[in-house]
């Protein structure tokens, strides 16, 4: 038996206005069990060929159920036996004004076909087997309608299906397309003249009635005494049997009409699909998936069937489901990932397979904010985590108790692991909520060689978690883990006596969880506590009566069905390109006079995660607030930053440009200079964000970007700072003031930047001076 499945994406119309359909074989699959299949399917199907259609039992029962619909994409073996001559012609009739005609072309196949189980089975030559698949035969009847008058309904615009007024079907007093099902009142009446494109030879007698079964003489005689009696199966069955493994019993069940999407009662509401997917069931999942399952239904637990593959650790079901469609970014109830659940259980195929096809989803947290490489080291899969780590996975990514990869590396003990994670920059410095740094962990588990390793590369032995102790106070007193740690604190103790004081960690966050990444706070030069004298808030706000036009209905938004990634996106030509590539802007990118870019917003018809969506996303950089020597605060980047990638935005109060005139303290202002309507500007000296402490440069490395999110009003734009260049991890960031900052500011401070190519440094006002001196005495 082979299933025709329409190609409905981007079908094209043949010549007539028809379309191409794709035949998927058994063949093609290459089943074991195919030959012994067929073999079955010859002897139960074998009366079917004498006429005895003992499937066309329908009760009204079976019809108050469900719709009986076509079942023309179908084709069943020939019988077993010898053939005649006219068992070698095509059996199709066509009717047109009144007269019937049967083709006599020789058939080239002998697998039968019809479009329901009301009529016999038929054996078609090769131009009216692809007119059965296309829905050109009436299920009532049989008659093909292909010239004449018939009804003709276009469920998907382009694929009709024909019937005859009088063959609807009919449920509850409603006439439907026995094709699709759809209202039949929608299909329109079609005439088309009759050609003689096809050798037809037309029947003697035109008022000849089409028999409901062929004659005997026309077929091998059967005894009516075999005709065997019909199992009628629970739809259940389908879901035993594909749970099971029963191929041939699974195809029987879809022929037979059973939901290949039945929920099982008892079974976590699973489908058939997700039974074969959990037991790697390759084959049963095509017949499935061929049959209309669904390849992302979720069970109760929100798992869809590849999902329960991938826990299973069934690679070639993996692939095939992932080839027929199947989402690699759905979650379950607990906000696991096809990646987490296959890292968690260790199984580096499934994990290695599913990066080569959606390498973006290897930072994707779950409920409690543990990512896959997470689930690897905690469970000690140590080659899993190696290629985590290979694949760029963010090992500095907090969890719900703020731990990092190295927390649950030094819980576990795997040193190598340990070692792996700091040559991938981990932050051995990062503390959670219980103010325990990885060092804290290791000691209180008593892992020594994971103390050993953080202690040569600095971790602090002093440093103390919310109880007040120190990773000395948490080991076993007397033990080896002891031992290495107080010979370390005797050490430290001794250096610190000669060397000035280090840096002390001030505030774990001082965005106070509002940002996605935690912006920690350090002072190393003076006695300076962490600035407390703002509000952080995550985005701009206003303290007076502002007309800020965010109505839904003005916002200009785009028709995308994709990722935004074609050159027909409205938001994108609004910045005359769609400029954000992986999420950062080109190297082509204008930095002399910006473009304006307008992201993708909440009218917009394409994903949340469009490749169009970038600062409305947040701060996905590790900064760190931190003491300079001569500039005060100061803003530095803890990773490497590659150029093009946004930062974070400058967060304040929008105020009008007459409110901050009468505001005495004018040093966070940052005018919107957008050249339209009234001038405004955003004050970040109450309220603000870490980009509040970005100081200025004269060989800056930060672009200062107008960007418009969530609303057009273009008055008011947001300002979102980009890598203009390269940055190298531990380099403070900044960007260029303006000339007309320093031309106000000069007469009380000087640039303290130190770069060779200051402008606006303490010399250089100094010879302005004085040539403007000289100018004057001539």
């Amino acid at each position: 038996m082979a299933i025709r499945q329409e190609s409905l994406m981007e079908a094209e119309p043949e010549e007539g206005g028809h379309v191409e359909y794709t035949e998927l074989a058994l063949d093609c699959l290459d089943l074991k069990a195919q030959e012994d299949f067929l073999v079955m399917c010859s002897k139960i199907m074998g009366y079917v060929c004498v006429g005895v259609a003992a499937d066309t039992e329908v009760t009204e029962s079976d019809l108050a159920e469900e719709l009986p619909l076509c079942c023309c994409r179908m084709e069943t073996p020939h019988c077993v036996g010898s053939l005649s001559t006219f068992d070698q012609t095509c059996m199709a009739m066509e009717s047109a004004d009144g007269t019937l005609s049967r083709c006599q072309r020789r058939v080239m196949k002998q697998e039968m076909m019809r479009p329901s189980n009301t009529v016999h089975l038929l054996i078609l030559c090769e131009d009216h087997r692809a007119g059965m698949v296309k829905h050109q035969c009436c299920p009532g009847c049989g008659l093909f309608c292909r010239a004449g008058t018939f009804m003709e309904c276009r469920p998907y615009g382009n694929i009709s299906h024909r019937f005859h007024r009088d063959c609807a079907s009919m449920l509850k007093d409603c006439r439907f397309c026995p094709h699709c099902g759809e209202d039949a009142t929608r299909a329109k009446e079609v005439t088309v003249p009759k050609t003689n494109h096809s050798p037809s030879v037309p029947r003697s007698n035109p008022r000849l009635s089409l028999p409901a079964v062929p004659t005997v003489a026309t077929l091998p005689s059967v005894p009516t005494t075999l005709k065997p009696k019909k199992v009628k199966y629970p739809t259940r069955q389908l879901y035993i049997s594909a749970k099971q493994g029963e191929l041939q019993k699974v195809i029987h069940l879809l022929v037979d009409g059973k939901d290949p999407n039945f929920l099982m009662d008892g079974q976590s509401k699973r489908t058939p699909l997700h039974a074969a997917a959990a037991e790697g069931h390759q084959e049963i999942c095509h017949m499935l998936v061929q049959a209309g399952a669904n390849l992302d239904m979720f069970d109760e637990e929100q798992k869809t069937p590849l999902m329960v593959a991938c826990e299973n650790n069934h690679l070639d079901t993996v692939m095939y489901l992932l080839r027929a469609g199947a989402a690699i970014s759905h979650k379950d109830i607990m906000g696991f990932t096809c990646l987490h659940l296959a890292a968690k259980l260790g199984h580096y195929d499934i994990v290695h397979h599913l990066l080569s096809k959606a390498s973006k989803y290897i930072n994707c947290q779950d409920e409690g904010g543990w990512t896959p490489i997470t689930w690897a080291i905690e469970y000690k899969h140590k080659e899993l985590v190696y290629l985590l780590l290979a694949r760029g996975a963010d090992v500095n990514i907090r969890d719900k108790e703020e731990n990092v990869c190295l927390h649950w590396a030094a819980l576990t003990g795997c040193d190598d692991v340990a070692q792996s994670l700091l040559d991938a920059q981990c932050d051995l410095s990062a503390v959670n909520i219980h103010g325990d740094s990885p060092l804290h962990v290791a000691a209180r588990e008593n892992h020594l060689q994971c103390v050993m390793l953080f202690l040569s590369r600095g971790a602090d032995v002093t440093q103390r978690n919310k109880e007040g102790e120190t990773a000395l106070d948490c080991c076993i007193y007397g033990s080896d883990v002891w031992k290495a740690l107080n010979t370390n604190k005797k050490l430290t103790d001794a250096r610190r006596g000669r060397d000035c004081r280090g840096e002390r960690l001030l505030s774990r966050d001082i965005s106070r969880g509002y940002e996605a990444i935690p912006v920690t706070c350090v002072n190393g030069v003076d006695s300076e506590p962490c600035p407390e004298n703002f509000k952080y808030i995550p985005d701009n706000c206003v303290t007076s009566a502002l007309d800020i036009d965010k109505d839904i209905t003005h916002i200009q938004h785009c028709s995308c069905t994709d990722d935004c990634s074609s050159s027909a996106c409205m938001c994108g030509q609004l910045s005359l390109r769609c400029w954000y590539d992986n999420g950062r802007l080109p190297l082509d990118f204008c930095q002399r006079e910006p473009p304006v870019l307008f992201e993708c917003n909440h009218a917009c018809s394409c994903w949340r995660t469009c490749r169009n969506r970038v600062v409305q996303n947040g701060q996905r950089v590790r900064l760190q607030l931190f003491r300079t020597q001569k500039m005060g605060w100061g803003v530095r980047t803890m990773q490497d930053i590659p150029q093009g990638t946004f930062i974070c935005e400058y967060i304040g109060e929008i105020i009008t440009d007459a409110e901050a005139d009468k505001r005495e303290n004018d040093s966070f202002l940052f005018t919107l200079d957008n050249k339209v309507g009234d001038v405004h500007c955003i004050d970040a000296r109450l309220f603000g964000n870490i980009g509040r402490f970005i100081n200025h440069l004269c060989e800056p490395n930060l672009l200062a970007v107008r960007v418009f999110t969530m609303h057009q009003d273009l008055r008011f734009p947001r300002i979102a700072f980009f890598s203009s260049r390269p940055i190298k991890a531990g380099d403070q960031i900044g960007f260029d003031y303006g000339d007309h900052y320093w031309r106000v500011k000069s007469k009380y401070f000087s640039c303290q930047c130190g770069s060779l190519k200051c402008r606006h440094s303490a010399i250089i006002l100094i010879s302005s001076f004085n040539t403007a001196k000289c100018y004057m005495c001539e």
